[in-house]
Protein backbone atom coordinates (compact mmCIF):
# COMPACT_ATOMS: atom_id res chain seq x y z
CA UNK A 1 0.00 0.00 0.00
CA UNK A 2 1.54 3.24 -1.62
CA UNK A 3 -0.68 5.92 -0.72
CA UNK A 4 -0.62 7.53 2.52
CA UNK A 5 -3.45 9.91 3.93
CA UNK A 6 -2.80 11.80 7.25
CA UNK A 7 -6.02 13.70 8.40
CA UNK A 8 -8.05 13.79 11.30
CA UNK A 9 -11.53 12.20 11.24
CA UNK A 10 -13.92 15.26 11.54
CA UNK A 11 -11.72 17.63 9.67
CA UNK A 12 -13.72 17.89 6.55
CA UNK A 13 -11.21 18.78 4.39
CA UNK A 14 -9.51 15.06 4.73
CA UNK A 15 -13.35 13.86 4.70
CA UNK A 16 -13.77 14.60 0.91
CA UNK A 17 -10.40 13.19 0.32
CA UNK A 18 -11.49 10.17 1.91
CA UNK A 19 -14.78 10.15 -0.60
CA UNK A 20 -12.49 10.56 -3.62
CA UNK A 21 -10.11 7.45 -2.55
CA UNK A 22 -13.24 5.33 -1.81
CA UNK A 23 -14.56 6.59 -4.92
CA UNK A 24 -11.96 5.55 -7.20
CA UNK A 25 -11.09 2.11 -5.54
CA UNK A 26 -7.71 3.02 -4.00
CA UNK A 27 -6.09 1.37 -0.76
CA UNK A 28 -4.68 3.67 1.52
CA UNK A 29 -3.38 4.15 5.23
CA UNK A 30 -5.46 6.27 7.28
CA UNK A 31 -2.56 8.01 9.74
CA UNK A 32 -4.91 10.19 11.61
CA UNK A 33 -3.43 13.53 13.26
CA UNK A 34 -5.66 14.75 16.15
CA UNK A 35 -6.66 18.72 16.16
CA UNK A 36 -7.73 18.29 19.71
CA UNK A 37 -6.91 21.53 21.52
CA UNK A 38 -4.26 20.36 24.20
CA UNK A 39 -2.63 17.48 21.82
CA UNK A 40 -1.75 19.36 18.73
CA UNK A 41 -0.51 16.70 16.81
CA UNK A 42 -0.36 18.71 13.50
CA UNK A 43 1.85 21.44 15.14
CA UNK A 44 4.43 19.04 16.52
CA UNK A 45 7.96 18.83 14.93
CA UNK A 46 7.14 14.93 13.70
CA UNK A 47 4.21 16.70 11.27
CA UNK A 48 5.04 19.74 10.88
CA UNK A 49 8.64 18.41 9.33
CA UNK A 50 6.04 16.86 6.70
CA UNK A 51 3.86 19.63 6.16
CA UNK A 52 5.20 23.22 7.22
CA UNK A 53 1.57 24.40 6.90
CA UNK A 54 0.49 22.22 9.71
CA UNK A 55 -2.43 21.10 8.45
CA UNK A 56 -4.52 18.24 7.23
CA UNK A 57 -5.05 16.72 5.10
CA UNK A 58 -1.67 15.50 3.85
CA UNK A 59 -1.26 13.04 0.71
CA UNK A 60 2.21 11.04 -0.11
CA UNK A 61 2.11 8.50 -3.28
CA UNK A 62 5.23 7.39 -3.66
CA UNK A 63 7.99 10.53 -4.83
CA UNK A 64 4.63 12.85 -4.31
CA UNK A 65 3.45 14.47 -0.72
CA UNK A 66 0.81 17.19 -1.15
CA UNK A 67 -1.13 19.20 1.47
CA UNK A 68 -4.51 21.30 0.22
CA UNK A 69 -7.25 18.54 -0.13
CA UNK A 70 -8.13 20.43 -4.09
CA UNK A 71 -4.56 19.83 -4.88
CA UNK A 72 -4.59 16.64 -3.70
CA UNK A 73 -8.02 15.49 -5.53
CA UNK A 74 -7.01 16.88 -8.80
CA UNK A 75 -3.97 14.75 -8.35
CA UNK A 76 -5.69 11.53 -7.48
CA UNK A 77 -7.71 12.16 -10.51
CA UNK A 78 -5.18 12.54 -13.35
CA UNK A 79 -2.81 10.11 -11.24
CA UNK A 80 -6.02 7.20 -11.55
CA UNK A 81 -7.79 8.20 -14.45
CA UNK A 82 -9.84 4.99 -14.58
CA UNK A 83 -12.94 6.32 -12.14
CA UNK A 84 -12.78 9.97 -13.22
CA UNK A 85 -14.48 12.19 -10.89
CA UNK A 86 -14.46 15.10 -13.11
CA UNK A 87 -16.47 15.04 -16.42
CA UNK A 88 -14.59 14.58 -19.48
CA UNK A 89 -16.29 17.65 -21.23
CA UNK A 90 -17.50 21.08 -20.94
CA UNK A 91 -18.79 22.91 -19.85
CA UNK A 92 -20.08 20.37 -17.23
CA UNK A 93 -16.60 20.22 -16.01
CA UNK A 94 -15.66 23.79 -15.25
CA UNK A 95 -19.19 23.81 -13.83
CA UNK A 96 -17.82 21.16 -11.22
CA UNK A 97 -14.71 22.63 -10.71
CA UNK A 98 -16.83 26.22 -9.82
CA UNK A 99 -18.61 24.50 -7.42
CA UNK A 100 -16.23 22.82 -5.95
CA UNK A 101 -14.39 26.29 -4.90
CA UNK A 102 -17.42 27.66 -3.76
CA UNK A 103 -16.69 25.32 -0.57
CA UNK A 104 -13.06 25.08 -0.73
CA UNK A 105 -12.51 28.94 -0.86
CA UNK A 106 -15.55 30.62 -0.28
CA UNK A 107 -17.43 28.59 2.77
CA UNK A 108 -15.21 26.16 4.51
CA UNK A 109 -12.13 28.30 5.27
CA UNK A 110 -14.78 30.66 7.17
CA UNK A 111 -15.76 28.06 9.13
CA UNK A 112 -12.63 25.92 10.09
CA UNK A 113 -11.69 25.16 13.01
CA UNK A 114 -8.58 27.73 13.61
CA UNK A 115 -11.13 30.17 12.53
CA UNK A 116 -14.14 29.68 14.56
CA UNK A 117 -11.65 29.43 17.53
CA UNK A 118 -10.23 32.92 16.58
CA UNK A 119 -13.56 34.02 16.17
CA UNK A 120 -14.61 32.75 20.01
CA UNK A 121 -11.49 33.34 21.55
CA UNK A 122 -10.78 36.90 20.32
CA UNK A 123 -14.19 38.59 19.43
CA UNK A 124 -16.42 36.20 21.85
CA UNK A 125 -18.89 35.50 19.02
CA UNK A 126 -20.73 32.81 18.78
CA UNK A 127 -18.52 30.35 16.38
CA UNK A 128 -22.31 28.30 15.40
CA UNK A 129 -24.00 31.88 14.51
CA UNK A 130 -21.10 32.91 12.64
CA UNK A 131 -20.34 29.32 10.83
CA UNK A 132 -24.38 28.99 9.80
CA UNK A 133 -24.11 32.96 8.24
CA UNK A 134 -21.12 31.77 5.86
CA UNK A 135 -22.65 28.81 5.14
CA UNK A 136 -26.34 29.61 4.25
CA UNK A 137 -24.88 32.20 1.70
CA UNK A 138 -23.15 29.95 -0.03
CA UNK A 139 -25.51 27.19 -0.27
CA UNK A 140 -28.45 29.81 -1.17
CA UNK A 141 -26.16 30.03 -4.05
CA UNK A 142 -24.91 26.48 -4.53
CA UNK A 143 -29.05 25.49 -4.60
CA UNK A 144 -29.79 27.61 -7.51
CA UNK A 145 -26.73 25.93 -9.80
CA UNK A 146 -27.45 22.05 -8.28
CA UNK A 147 -29.35 19.83 -10.47
CA UNK A 148 -32.24 18.04 -10.18
CA UNK A 149 -30.69 14.80 -9.35
CA UNK A 150 -29.65 12.14 -8.26
CA UNK A 151 -26.23 13.95 -7.62
CA UNK A 152 -25.38 17.35 -6.74
CA UNK A 153 -24.38 18.03 -10.84
CA UNK A 154 -26.87 15.26 -12.82
CA UNK A 155 -26.37 11.35 -12.95
CA UNK A 156 -23.32 10.81 -11.86
CA UNK A 157 -21.06 11.37 -8.94
CA UNK A 158 -18.41 13.79 -9.07
CA UNK A 159 -16.18 15.90 -7.05
CA UNK A 160 -18.50 18.54 -6.18
CA UNK A 161 -20.35 15.74 -4.42
CA UNK A 162 -17.27 14.70 -2.64
CA UNK A 163 -17.48 18.36 -1.20
CA UNK A 164 -20.79 18.69 -0.78
CA UNK A 165 -21.36 15.84 1.61
CA UNK A 166 -18.92 16.91 4.14
CA UNK A 167 -19.90 20.15 3.96
CA UNK A 168 -23.67 18.87 5.03
CA UNK A 169 -22.31 16.79 7.98
CA UNK A 170 -20.75 20.48 9.13
CA UNK A 171 -24.24 22.12 8.48
CA UNK A 172 -25.86 19.50 10.51
CA UNK A 173 -23.51 19.69 12.87
CA UNK A 174 -24.30 23.13 14.20
CA UNK A 175 -28.49 22.30 13.72
CA UNK A 176 -28.36 25.03 10.73
CA UNK A 177 -31.89 24.56 8.87
CA UNK A 178 -31.76 22.63 5.28
CA UNK A 179 -34.98 23.17 4.39
CA UNK A 180 -34.31 25.77 1.83
CA UNK A 181 -31.92 23.63 0.14
CA UNK A 182 -33.67 20.72 -0.93
CA UNK A 183 -31.63 19.60 -4.23
CA UNK A 184 -28.47 19.56 -2.04
CA UNK A 185 -30.19 17.94 0.31
CA UNK A 186 -31.29 15.01 -1.62
CA UNK A 187 -27.80 14.87 -3.60
CA UNK A 188 -26.26 14.39 0.01
CA UNK A 189 -29.30 11.64 0.65
CA UNK A 190 -28.18 9.97 -2.27
CA UNK A 191 -24.60 10.00 -2.12
CA UNK A 192 -24.92 8.67 1.68
CA UNK A 193 -26.29 5.59 0.55
CA UNK A 194 -23.30 4.27 -1.57
CA UNK A 195 -20.46 2.49 0.27
CA UNK A 196 -17.87 5.05 -0.99
CA UNK A 197 -19.52 7.51 1.20
CA UNK A 198 -20.52 5.36 4.17
CA UNK A 199 -17.17 4.25 4.62
CA UNK A 200 -15.58 7.80 4.25
CA UNK A 201 -17.77 9.17 7.27
CA UNK A 202 -16.52 10.71 10.48
CA UNK A 203 -17.30 8.52 12.89
CA UNK A 204 -16.13 5.59 11.12
CA UNK A 205 -12.67 6.55 11.34
CA UNK A 206 -10.17 4.62 13.16
CA UNK A 207 -9.79 8.10 15.61
CA UNK A 208 -13.21 8.75 15.96
CA UNK A 209 -13.91 9.84 19.49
Amino acid sequence: MSIKLYGYWRSSAAYRVRIALNLKGLAYENVPVSLMPGVSEHRQEKFRARNPQMLVPFLEDGDVAIGQSMAILEYLDEAYPDTPLLPATEPLRSKVRAFCNMIACDIHPLQNLRVLQYVKSEYDADPKLWAAHWMREGFTTMETIASDGPYVLGDTVTLADALLVPQVYNMRRIEMPSVDFPKLIAAVDNCNKLEAFVNAAPETQPDAV
